[in-house]
C-alpha cells in the first residue's frame, strides 16, 4: 500500500522527475544504517540536497509532499 501511495505521488507531481527504488531491509540491513531508517516504510529523497525523510503512512499527499519539500516543485 505504502509504494503505491508513493507511485501515486511521484506520478502527480512528479511526472518523469523521479526514480524510486525499493529495498528489502530484512536481505540488506546494512542499507537502514546508511540512510538512518529506523522504522517502515520510510521514503529518502536524496536529490536536489538536503536529503529529506518521511516515515510512516504515505496515504496523506499534504504530508509526504511537505515533509519532502517537494511542494514548491509542483
Amino acid at each position: 500500500m505504502a509504494f503505491a501511495n508513493l507511485k501515486t505521488i511521484c506520478e502527480t507531481h512528479l511526472k518523469g522527475r523521479y526514480r524510486i527504488t525499493v529495498i528489502d531491509l530484512l536481505k540488506q540491513p546494512q542499507l537502514a544504517k546508511g540512510d538512518q531508517i529506523l522504522a517502515v516504510p520510510t521514503v529518502v529523497r536524496k536529490l536536489p540536497s538536503p536529503m529529506r525523510t518521511v516515515i510512516g503512512n504515505l496515504s496523506d499527499t499534504e504530508r509526504v509532499l511537505v515533509g519532502l519539500d517537494l511542494r514548491s516543485s509542483m
